[in-house]
């Protein structure tokens, strides 16, 4: 008896699921004539007719005017960086998809940092709406962009640009730059700076059938207004084809790392028939790039004629100590004093029946491109400044006039030996570097962002701004809308800039959760509830030590950044700084060191024509860059003191200036 009602139970629950799959047959059947029925087909959309609209509306305004607004509303792939000519954030373009359909933006908006003010710029000649194009500074302070893509709202048919346009940060407006020879369309390339030229590599070409990597190099000269393609020998190492990398200035040319890509391989097809050879088919696999690249820029002669291309040679260096693990895509990177910042990624697990199970990342990271080394950067509790510290300072900046009149001495015997030309006696800029611009306060977290990919990064006064991003959960796909703020120097917690609730989302599992009173739908409903970011709050933080999170850094034995032709190592006898030590009293203690480095140099190279205020300028900067340099390694010597209860860190040789023969014997 117990054997037949089990045989029954059986068959109805069979019968059952029997029942649920075909009505979610019915339901994908009507939902792909509803979607047919409106703008899927690629043959029924004009993108021409459509960019022609969008330049007529354009052309209604007159002039460049720039508005108060609110913040920018959600988007993704659009572009971020920090004006080169004041204190304020560029963002442009970008796509929004709801699930249903796309909408692409053509909006310039500016961020004033010290008003935490939002303005929407609008002018007669600014790019078409797009997303996924690539924009850079130049050394002059301008900006230039190129590329990016648009498609019709069902993302049916797809259009690359290839058109080029130069910012001016200044007066917001936009020129558009005519060139007979430049790169092809694309989108998912970068762009960076050097010297005169403009750097392009990379990126891919979506023809909604197929998608084509590249890996072409283009070379824009700003002062004759040319593109170069550099053609490289049939054996010279280049990097493979790919978009989304991180693309960085480097004073000898850039650096390149990681990406992503699909490769064409086989893959089996079905089961082994008897007696014959098992089926092979042709399938894209992603593939998750880690290596490094340098590519080195050489100038023209001096005496060669006007448009002559530079020098370009690639190098492949070593794969970077401590790489992410797992590897991630989508972990946006931005430059910052010799290293490449970068934030969230994610990391496809398996692909099953359902979809592409996917793990998020909301971990902040540091590479160090000369030492060729990731590094975590966790968040830390503020320390309070005691009144010890604060008298030391004052002590510090006296003897800084001491060291100055050492520098003025130097230089007085420097110009008699080597004639340098003293323009000034005494300096107008402060030890400590550039007072601290006042920034309106807002209260900090001390949890990162939701987990991200592809979030749009600018740096702007040694603070990291995180705008937007991606997230993903079966089917649906959330856009973040926010923005926050992260002091690199510091670490001292996350401001929020603004932040919106999420839009709903109009794909398929608003469908099947409408169906239904089946527990099996009921229960997927309840488990997008309990993790979507949407109306739930930031995942908490773990603040660890860097060099203690072996889940997120790989522990590698050290490398320096070299090729693998490897020289040998000239010991560092630069000054360093101490924990706990910041920028102003790092300096303020090594000024006179740093100034010996500089009239050394310039004995050395027998240059001339430098004021007092050039040098200490140059000492700054020197100090400045080291300071960076050793960020990362000096945070963890910091949180190991915090751990034994050290406070600061004092040299025997400073206390002893600072006390009497007493105290030196004690």
């Amino acid at each position: 008896m117990g054997k037949k009602d089990k045989k029954s139970k059986t068959a109805e629950q069979k019968a059952r699921t029997a029942a649920k799959q075909e009505k979610k047959a019915v339901q994908k059947e009507k939902k792909g004539k509803s979607k047919g029925s409106v703008d899927s087909d690629p043959e029924d959309v004009d993108l021409e007719a459509i960019r022609a609209e969008y330049e007529r509306k354009q052309a209604q305004f007159l002039e460049v005017t720039e508005l108060p607004c609110e913040p920018p509303s959600a988007r993704s792939s659009a572009t971020l960086i920090g004006s080169p000519s004041n204190s304020s954030l560029l963002l442009f373009g970008g796509e929004y998809f709801n699930g249903a359909s796309a909408t692409f933006f053509n909006d310039l908006f500016v961020y004033l940092i010290e008003k935490d003010e939002w303005r929407k710029v609008t002018s007669p000649n600014s790019p078409l709406p797009r997303s996924g194009h690539a924009w850079t500074r130049s050394t002059a302070g301008d900006i230039y962009l190129f590329g990016g893509e648009f498609s019709s709202a069902k993302q049916g048919q797809f259009y690359h640009y290839n058109d080029f346009w130069q910012l001016n940060p200044s007066n917001r407006e936009w020129t558009r730059i005519e060139s007979k020879k430049g790169p092809p369309a694309r989108s998912g390339h970068r762009m960076t700076y050097f010297k005169q030229y403009i750097v392009l590599f990379g990126g891919f070409q979506d023809t909604s059938q197929q998608t084509k990597y590249l890996q072409d190099l283009w070379i824009y000269d700003c002062h004759n207004f040319t593109w170069f393609n550099p053609t490289l020998a049939p054996a010279t190492q280049k990097p493979d084809a790919r978009s989304s990398f991180s693309l960085h200035p480097h004073e000898a040319g850039a650096t390149l790392y990681g990406g992503y890509s699909r490769v064409k391989t086989t893959a089996v097809a079905g089961k082994q028939k008897k007696g014959g050879t098992q089926g092979t088919r042709s399938v894209l696999k992603p593939v998750v790039h880690q290596d490094t690249w340098f590519l080195r820029i050489s100038l023209p002669n001096l005496d060669a004629v006007a448009g002559t291309p530079p020098g370009v040679r690639w190098e492949r260096r070593k794969k970077p100590v401590n790489s992410p693990n797992p590897t991630r895509a989508g972990a946006t990177q931005v430059y910052h004093k010799g290293r490449g910042i970068s934030f969230g990624g994610v990391h496809d697990v398996e692909e099953s029946e359902e979809g592409m199970d996917s793990e998020f990342f909301d971990t902040l990271l540091a590479w160090n491109i000369e030492r060729n080394r990731f590094f975590q950067l966790a968040l830390r509790r503020p320390r309070a400044v005691t009144k010890r510290q604060v008298d030391e300072r004052g002590a510090k900046k006296g003897r800084g006039k001491l060291d100055e009149e050492e520098l003025l001495r130097n230089l007085a015997a420097l110009e008699a030996n080597a004639s340098v030309k003293v323009t000034e006696t005494t300096a107008t800029q402060d030890e400590q570097g550039p007072d601290e611009e006042k920034r309106v306060a807002k209260p900090s977290l001390f949890t990162m962002p939701h987990p991200r990919f592809n979030s749009q990064l600018a740096v702007k006064d040694d603070t990291l701004y995180i705008f937007g991003g991606t997230y993903e959960h079966r089917d649906r796909e959330y856009t973040f809308d926010e923005m926050w703020a992260i002091d690199l120097g510091r670490l001292d917690g996350v401001q929020e800039i603004y932040k919106r609730e999420l839009d709903d989302w109009y794909g398929s599992e608003d469908e099947e959760s409408a169906s239904g009173s089946d527990e099996d739908d009921e229960s997927v409903d309840e488990d997008i509830d309990e993790d979507a970011p949407m109306g739930v709050p930031l995942p908490k933080l773990e603040i660890q030590d860097p060099l203690e999170n072996t889940s997120t850094i790989a522990t590698e034995p050290a490398e320096t950044f070299e090729s693998e032709n490897s020289e040998m190592v000239v010991p560092d006898i630069r000054p360093h700084p101490r924990p706990f030590e910041s920028l102003r009293d790092f300096f303020a203690r090594t000024s006179t060191l740093w100034q010996e480095i500089v009239l050394n140099d310039i004995r050395i190279d027998q240059s001339s024509g430098q004021s007092v205020k050039e040098l200490r300028k140059h000492a700054f900067d020197q100090a400045e860059t080291m300071w960076w340099d050793c960020r990362e390694e000096v945070t963890a010597l910091e949180d190991e003191h915090d751990e034994a209860g050290i406070g600061e860190v004092v040299s025997i040789a400073d206390r002893n200036q600072d006390q009497g023969g007493a105290a030196r014997r004690r």
